[in-house]
Order: C-alpha cells, then sequence, then structure tokens
C-alpha cells in the first residue's frame, strides 16, 4: 500500500528562485524513488508552486481538501526561510488532522552570497513558532538543517511516513470502535426498554 503525503514548498520572495525550483524537483524525485503519493500545487498554481502570500495558502489548502481521505501526512519543506504564515494558514484552512514534519535545508557554506543565500535554519524556527501558536502539532527532523539527498532525511522519511501509517491505523480503529460502541449501546438500550 503506497503513502501519499501531501507537501508545503515554504517560500520567501527574496530568496533566489532556483531553490524553490531545486527543492521541488529533488522532493518529486525521492518520493518516485520511493513510491509514495505527493500532493503539492503545480509550479504554475502559484510562484513556482510555492507557498508564501494567503491566497496561495488557500489554494494549497483547498487542493488539501479535494484530497483529504487520501493525504496521510504533510511535509512541509523550506528551502529557504519560507513564510511563517504561509505554512500555518495552509495546514490551518486544509482542515487536515494528521502529523507534519518540518524540513529545512541546510546553508551551503561556500554559498553564502545572495544568489544562493537559504537562511530556512531561521526559517524553521519562526514556521514552527506560528503552527505552535494556531495549535498545530508536528515533528521535527533530528538535526535542525538537512539536505533533502542526505541519508539522514531518507530514514526521517521513513520513520515519519511510519508514524503517518500508524496514526491513520490508530484514527481508523477508534471508528470502528465507536460503531462498536455505539452499537452496543443501542442494544443495551432495547434489552432495557423491552
Amino acid at each position: 500500500m503506497s503513502t501519499t503525503l501531501g507537501i508545503i514548498i515554504g517560500n520567501r520572495d527574496f530568496f533566489p528562485d532556483h531553490l524553490i525550483t531545486e527543492a521541488r524537483n529533488e522532493i518529486l524525485s525521492i518520493f518516485k524513488n520511493k513510491k509514495i503519493n505527493p500532493i503539492l500545487l503545480g509550479d504554475n498554481d502559484t510562484k513556482l508552486g510555492g507557498v508564501e502570500t494567503f491566497l496561495e495558502a488557500q489554494k494549497c489548502a483547498n487542493l488539501f481538501k479535494a484530497h483529504q481521505e487520501q493525504i496521510e501526512g504533510i511535509l512541509v519543506i523550506l528551502p529557504n526561510f519560507g513564510d511563517e504564515k504561509g505554512v500555518a494558514d495552509t495546514i490551518r484552512l486544509s482542515g487536515l488532522n494528521v502529523p507534519v514534519l518540518i524540513q529545512a535545508t541546510p546553508d551551503d557554506l561556500d554559498k553564502m552570497q545572495p544568489s544562493n543565500r537559504r537562511d530556512a535554519y531561521c526559517g524553521k524556527i519562526s514556521v514552527c513558532n506560528n503552527l505552535y501558536q494556531y495549535g498545530i502539532k508536528f515533528s521535527l527532523t533530528q538535526s535542525h538543517v538537512l539536505s533533502l539527498s542526505s541519508s539522514e532525511f531518507d530514514k526521517e522519511l521513513d520513520r515519519f511516513i511510519s508514524i503517518c501509517k500508524l496514526s491513520k491505523e490508530c484514527v481508523e480503529f477508534v471508528s470502528v470502535l465507536s460503531v462498536l460502541d455505539l452499537k452496543h449501546l443501542i442494544q443495551s438500550v432495547i434489552v432495557r426498554k423491552f
């Protein structure tokens, strides 16, 4: 059984566009290799398929709502600082109550000039602060920043998928249990009445 994850690519407009494009291509390649179904904005739905503004958050949230039965978790990737409100608004507006994992890409110390600057380290702190303020639960990677292509992220993604599967199974179990409890309650009321 394959996994389906919603993806939010956080963006902040004054950072270089190529960082968003590279991250998008990289995560889609990873998902293809792992046979994970991605649900994310197309690169023409918003600027490069990233989420920054409230309007973009609404678009992404509506996409997630349209696939709410399939989405088992949400992966937030920050190839740059990202927009904390855009990410938090997307999750809040989607209404999904699924596991969330936050990833941030490290700066390359040899590429700190404006054409390659990321600052995702600080962006992750800001995104998490907004999620906390909204009451949205989330998970963090063991390392604060890590590359999407790293073996560490590969392990983090596998762990997150396991959490998503377990969470889905628990929700399904509780739903079945609730139906059984309701059936038992109805039967006990019927027995007592007659």
